[in-house]
């Protein structure tokens, strides 16, 4: 059965032009025939930043503003116009108003994964609320849905490039009724058995989505989001290691994981790019400041150069979050949102990311506060 849905075909992206901030950062527009995928932290966003209150808003935005594809993870239920009763209670409960999403949107965020132990925060109603409210905006999305085959089913986004397109999964802490099936709303989730193992039925549905998004799309992001933590939540798992490796077989150009909020290693497979997790873009978390340690307020942004042979290059813009609100630890409102990192934090940020490659095999070349990976020939 052919998985494709037809609300979730973006038919023209509209990619706009870098402005000469986005030059003064160190990025230039894609040219050519070169697709420019801009990966982000996951946005774990709960509410929208008054006007000044997030510093960096409109240097992000700029910089955004010339990929064909820009994604994030919502990390975040969405109250729309039919909220289903909440399924947590306190402060892991992660609902927010449709208004978080036009903040992703001011910013040129264009791709949202939805695949999270997070969507069914507010029970089956919530998962269709909020993909109501993404396709309001014109986000292409993936990850969850009415059913199964809509929530496994790749979204596409066109771009004047080329076409770019996404499928997402969920593995660990999705609760009960969260997962969905042939008559449930709910997530793209990859169940885990007794032994370890991941069910291979779930696997295999996934893995078929992307090939099937390979047949027509120039770029593939394939996106997991985790929660089958090892005791170091910054060690990567060889399973998760397995399944992205058998995601970029099965036609995967990138393969990109949130989860664990802080920083994993890269990989190279195949000559493509493996990020195991990109730590946070927004992190309003309601925890205390201390709860994780500083390395979940630190992050990157993966600036990718594609082109239709496969990856040309891949530039890391370290980001840093202030783990305190601006009117101290109680203002949730302004915690957690991201600023480009400088000087000495850049440096830590590069170098720690550097310490976490180094058992993939893969080396960063550090300069003037942002990395570039080494990519096999």
């Amino acid at each position: 059965m052919t998985m494709f849905s037809r609300r979730r075909l973006l038919a023209s992206g509209t990619v706009l032009p870098l402005c000469v901030a986005c030059e003064s950062l160190g990025v230039s527009g894609g040219g050519g025939d070169a697709f420019r995928i801009v990966l982000l932290g996951q946005a774990l966003i709960q509410y929208s930043p008054r006007p000044g209150e997030w510093r960096d808003e409109e240097k992000f935005a700029a910089l955004f503003a010339g990929a064909d594809a820009c994604f994030t993870d919502l990390e975040t239920a969405i109250r729309g116009a039919h909220p289903g009763k909440p399924t947590r209670e306190g402060m892991f409960v992660h609902i927010a108003d449709p208004s978080v999403l036009d903040t992703l949107k001011h910013v040129n965020v264009t791709m949202l994964a939805t695949s999270n132990n997070h969507a069914y925060d507010l029970n089956s109603e919530g998962v269709m609320d909020a993909i109501s409210e993404i396709e309001r905006r014109g986000f292409a999305h993936a990850g969850s849905g009415a059913t199964l085959q809509d929530a496994t089913a790749p979204a596409y986004r066109r771009t004047p490039h080329g076409t770019v397109a996404l499928v997402s999964m969920a593995t660990g802490a999705i609760r009960e009724g969260g997962a969905a099936t042939a008559t449930r709303p709910g997530v793209n989730e990859i169940r885990r058995g007794p032994s370890g193992a991941l069910n291979a039925g779930d696997v295999a549905r996934t893995c078929a989505a992307i090939a099937e998004a390979a047949k027509t799309a120039d770029i593939v992001i394939a996106y997991h989001h985790n929660h089958y933590w090892e005791k170091d939540m910054a060690a990567t798992p060889a399973w998760q290691r397995a399944l992205a490796r058998q995601c970029v077989d099965a036609g995967a150009s990138v393969f990109a994981s949130h989860g664990a909020p802080l920083l994993q290693g890269i990989e190279i497979y195949r000559g493509r790019p493996i990020f195991y997790d990109l730590g946070s873009f927004f992190f309003q978390t309601a925890t205390t400041p201390n709860a994780y340690g500083p390395e979940v307020w630190q992050s990157v942004i993966a600036d990718c150069r594609f082109s239709k042979a496969g990856v040309e290059s891949v530039m890391l813009m370290p980001v840093q979050l202030n783990a305190v609100g601006e009117n101290g630890p109680g203002d949730l409102k302004t915690r957690g949102l991201p600023s480009r990192a400088q000087g000495a934090d850049a440096g830590h940020i590069l170098k720690h990311l550097e310490e976490m490659c180094a058992p993939f095999g893969t080396t960063l070349t550090i300069e003037d506060g942002r990395a570039v990976v080494k990519l096999s020939v």
